[in-house]
């Protein structure tokens, strides 16, 4: 038999093919362009040669005799051949391996939240996908979870109320992007219907003998130098504003509008924004040096920046008024609670601490319910003396 005559290749027949020097390849009889290339050595290897759309013959190897049957490789001879003649690379290029929730997490950093998000959030954000959404759910593919994954890692965090419901906003955020991006196909998101867990706020608001009491602290520690000299006017911003601290210690000189009488915070969490520039913002920022070459309102330590760290100031002054419960934020509820007081409606309020949502400002209304009844009770008191039988006996 002539060592390039077309023949069936089976099993039995290429066993049976040898050439006594360099190679040759051996053509099947019944399926054209498919064959063997037979070694001197004895090393055979099934091979595939056919022309494509463009022209041009093209061949390709399809493995080695002995780990490829005769049988597997006429399959797969077919299915190359076929894909050659429509133009379609010989062999399809691996399937891409499915995007898991870690491989979610790390897009939605990268490309969403370092992308629109400000600094703070970007920190919070990144701690809740790092700590809990990745160790807890990083392995499984996209397509696989469902909303028992997601209701099994809220009730686990059941002991931290805020963060699990945060977790599972941002798990939410998470879903509905990835099927923006293609990741997923359209499906419900496993995070909807969770029932998010009852927050208690906490609340706590300066009297006036505390804040009396906090005045004098932060007068003697201005006075006896005890602390970074720019904490102390940048505390008594943050108590005659209401503003977030990040307002403050980011303020510029260039946000001070003397002309227009405002602040212009353009960094603000909710956006830009102006605060009044009140008279006693006014005293504040007069007794306030300004370096040349630093923008900043509340410098730091280092030449051109801002003050990094007002927190730490905040606990030893704090300590120093016996005020030990009350956070830095705290300051900013004391301001809407003192409006309150003054008679200043809700919507005011929210307006001059700039929440964008009405349900922000909504968590002071039973304060402003309780200054409504202590004016009922002064006015209806007043009437009273004057309609009331035994009014002035009472």
């Amino acid at each position: 038999m002539p060592a390039c005559a077309p023949v069936k290749l089976t099993k039995r027949a290429v066993d049976a093919l040898s050439v006594e020097a360099g190679d040759a390849v051996v053509w099947d009889r019944d399926l054209p362009g498919f064959g063997i290339r037979v070694y001197a050595s004895g090393r055979k290897v099934w091979c595939v040669q056919t022309r494509g759309p463009a022209g041009g013959p093209k061949r390709v190897a399809l493995g080695p005799h002995g780990s490829i049957t005769a049988d597997d490789a006429r399959r797969k001879a077919v299915e190359v051949i076929d894909r050659i003649k429509q133009g379609l690379d010989p062999v399809p290029p691996p399937p891409v391996p499915a995007p898991t929730v870690a491989d979610l997490a790390e897009r939605y950093m990268e490309a969403h939240v370092r992308v629109n998000c400000r600094p703070k959030t970007v920190e919070t954000f990144g701690r809740v996908v790092r700590l809990y959404i990745v160790p807890e759910l990083g392995g499984l593919k996209l397509s696989e979870v469902d909303r028992p994954h997601v209701s099994a890692l809220h009730h686990k965090m059941r002991g931290k109320p805020y963060q699990a419901n945060t977790t599972v906003m941002v798990l939410a955020k998470m879903f509905r992007l990835a099927e923006a991006w293609g990741m997923t196909p359209p499906r419900r998101n496993p995070c909807r219907s969770i029932r998010y867990y009852r927050e208690t706020r906490r609340e706590r608001f300066l009297s006036p003998e505390e804040y009396r009491r906090l005045g004098r602290v932060l007068d003697g520690a201005e006075a006896d130098g005890s602390v970074f000299p720019t904490a102390v006017p940048a505390l008594r911003l943050l108590l005659l504003t209401g503003c977030r601290k990040n307002e403050i210690v980011t303020l510029k000189w260039d946000d001070v509008d003397r002309t227009a009488g405002e602040l212009r915070l353009t960094d603000g969490k909710s956006g830009w924004r102006s605060v009044p520039l009140t008279p006693s913002v006014e005293h504040v920022l007069a007794s306030i040096p300004r370096i040349e070459g630093n923008p900043w309102v509340i410098t730091g330590r280092n030449p051109g920046d801002h003050l990094k760290n007002l927190d730490a100031t905040w606990l030893r002054l704090r300590k120093r008024a016996k005020l030990e419960d009350v956070r830095i934020h705290d300051a900013r509820h004391s301001y809407a609670s003192r409006a309150l007081a003054l008679g200043e409606g809700l919507s005011m309020i929210g307006a001059l601490l700039g929440h964008v949502k009405v349900t922000t400002t909504a968590r002071y209304a039973h304060l402003a319910r309780e200054t409504e009844k202590a004016s009922a009770a002064k006015v209806g008191g007043s009437i009273g003396t004057d309609i009331l039988p035994c009014a002035d006996a009472a």
